[in-house]
């Protein structure tokens, strides 16, 4: 049973103004639905027929999903649940998996900003106020090729209480007793800023040693000592010393002394040890 809160819907059309028809719009189009299995679903399934820089907004999900396809829900109007597709004529494949990340550093700064809590990065794509996780991002390819469209899905904790938590590790920026909790302000706020974070990476030629830089700088989990479980029983144990050029994170093995570099697909589970 969902707590019986305050919890006012968006207001899409305030929305559409600021982001879609304003002098300031970045995206192309907006929906909000009441409800629906999953967003980014959603887009993946109609990617043919979307426009760049599309986005849907879902009031709650009975199908969410995170990595390695792990549920993920909430009370209505509890949250932010957002995805977002976009088009990348002409970019090299091989950067592709920086999208996540990009799109965590503008969420990252976004809740800094405009929320005023102290949030930050937990690789490759978690984001956590005070080892607390109140976001995740979900990257996922609708159309491969020479012309890559990937659908970005974003799940934010806004007034989500202690009971309605899925795990005890979880929070919410109601709960980090956040400056704003309005899901309007900060919706409008983060989509700019993912806007604004592409435009930059696509007019530096899709360079991703700034970007690394810049994610690194808001990552927790470089200087951690950390576990990193793979598939195959595989389990690699040392201190995170950095994320590279290709968003993998770096590890100094505890038993080898050899720095290991693992990319995100290819782990299942990651946690900080200290």
């Amino acid at each position: 049973m969902w707590t019986n809160l305050d919890r006012p819907p968006l207001d899409v059309a305030a929305l559409r103004r600021a982001l879609v028809d304003g002098p300031q719009a970045s995206w192309s189009r907006l929906d909000v639905v009441e409800q629906t299995g999953s967003t980014n679903a959603d887009l993946i399934a109609r990617a043919d027929g979307l426009a760049d820089r599309t986005a849907l907004v879902a009031e709650h999900q009975d199908s969410g999903r995170g990595r390695h396809s792990r549920p993920f829900s909430g009370a209505p109007r509890s949250q932010i649940l957002l995805s977002v597709l976009m088009k990348f004529p002409g970019i090299d494949p091989a950067v592709l998996g920086w999208l996540p990340l990009l799109t965590g550093v503008a969420v990252v700064d976004t809740l800094r900003t405009v929320a005023a809590v102290d949030t930050a990065l937990k690789w490759p794509n978690d984001v956590l106020i005070e080892g607390r996780k109140v976001a995740g991002i979900l990257a996922e390819v609708a159309t491969y090729g020479p012309h890559p469209v990937v659908v970005v899905g974003i799940g934010l904790n806004v007034s989500m209480t202690t009971e309605e938590l899925p795990v005890p590790t979880a929070s919410s920026l109601v709960l980090e007793n956040a400056v704003v909790t309005d899901r309007d302000t900060i919706l409008r706020a983060m989509l700019r800023g993912i806007g604004a974070e592409v435009d930059s990476w696509k007019n530096s030629g899709w360079n991703t040693e700034h970007l690394a830089q810049r994610y690194r700088e808001r990552c927790d989990t470089v200087g951690r000592r950390v576990r990193v479980e793979m598939p195959g029983d595989r389990v690699l144990v040392g201190e995170a010393t950095d994320v590279d050029i290709h968003g993998r994170i770096v590890v100094r093995d505890d038993d080898t002394g050899q720095s290991v570099a693992v990319a995100a697909g290819d782990v299942t589970h990651l946690r900080a040890l200290e």
